[in-house]
């Protein structure tokens, strides 16, 4: 099987060590020596202001599902309404009207583990797109490993860890019988080591992960940890409370959090354009974590439902910030320190 090489390109004061991929070598055995960019070079990259979407999903049209990528089962068919509005091109207009330079897919559901779709769109478009593959749960240590890598040189620049996947609400910290590191643990550590960001969706509450989350954090400080949707932390007593927690990790260096789906996290208290969620989620995080741990997000298709649709969750974020460098972070710049640069 030929190797591969893994090139960590490192930027001044990084959060993390962003991770790109050159062709492999099938001569070669082992993997290449890490190059580093100039110092010069790297802070053009990381003071580009460019608009990133840190978060949003593509899936097949039903045309599509029918020849070649199909959905992963009956219960994952996508909403009738959004079935045929979530491909590529349609994702490209909207992007385009919204003034959106790239974009981070995150594998959907609705394919599981099957990546080849998003994959497909990364190669058809690299200089728009990267992807945040999904972790299978059901792997062994060793071959959740090998998928990590191979996908890396898909083209993928994230992992998600959707906890409700682990069998018999396991955690994701959690051990195997003999003692060593459960696979998620396994990748979660190895994407520290290649500087790959790990993306968790609490969608039921952060409460129920929060010390799962911190054992993650304690066995592997150097993984960079984000929390989608602003911890899924609603306007409401319990996400009051559990945004206390979500505030209590801003004293970890490797703690990140996307703003975005704000529509998730308005509970019965706001509404569009979620002044509300401002005042009482985006600033005291802002405050606490800092405009560089901070990225924009839409949730794309699912938003097109919503007031405002994908243009006006953009410019929503971006009308919270005053022109300069917080919000060159927050659009975008955060995102490209995460996962490399777009373009």
């Amino acid at each position: 099987m030929p190797s591969m090489t893994l090139y960590r390109v490192f930027i001044p004061r990084a959060l993390v060590t962003l991770l790109s991929v050159s062709s492999y070598c099938p001569s070669s055995s082992a993997f290449l020596a890490p190059r580093y960019l100039s110092s010069t070079s790297t802070a053009v990259m990381a003071t580009a202001a460019k608009v990133i979407d840190s978060h949003l999903h593509i899936w097949a049209t039903a045309s599509e599902s029918t020849s070649g990528y199909p959905y992963s089962s009956p219960e994952q068919i996508p909403p009738h309404n959004l079935r045929n509005v979530a491909s590529p091109s349609a994702l490209l207009e909207q992007m385009s009207k919204a003034g959106v330079d790239g974009s981070l897919i995150v594998q959907p559901i609705n394919h599981k583990f099957d990546h080849s779709y998003v994959k497909n769109a990364i190669k058809t478009y690299p200089d728009k797109f990267k992807g945040m593959m999904l972790f299978d749960p059901s792997l062994s240590s060793k071959m959740a490993i090998v998928r990590l890598e191979e996908l890396v040189l898909a083209g993928f620049v994230g992992v998600r860890f959707n906890p409700y996947l682990w069998p018999d609400a396991q955690p994701m910290s959690g051990k195997c019988e003999d003692g060593t590191d459960g696979a998620g643990m396994a990748v979660y550590r190895r994407c520290g080591e290649l500087n790959i960001p790990v993306g968790i969706m609490c969608f039921k509450g952060l409460s129920l992960h929060y010390e799962d989350i911190l054992d993650l954090i304690s066995k592997s400080p150097k993984t960079t940890l984000i929390l989608d949707h602003l911890g899924f932390c609603a306007l409401n007593k319990k996400g009051d409370e559990e945004f206390q927690q979500m505030l209590s990790l801003a004293t970890y260096p490797n703690v990140m959090v996307k703003i975005s789906a704000l529509f998730r996290n308005t509970g019965d208290e706001d509404q569009f354009p979620y002044e509300k969620v401002r005042k009482l989620r985006f600033e005291p995080l802002l405050e606490r974590f800092g405009a560089k741990r901070l990225m924009m997000g839409t949730d794309f298709p699912y938003v097109l439902e919503t007031e405002g649709a994908y243009e006006g969750a953009v410019n929503t974020v971006k009308s919270w910030l005053e022109e300069g460098e917080e919000r060159d972070a927050v659009m975008g710049g955060t995102a490209e320190l995460a996962f490399g640069t777009w373009g």
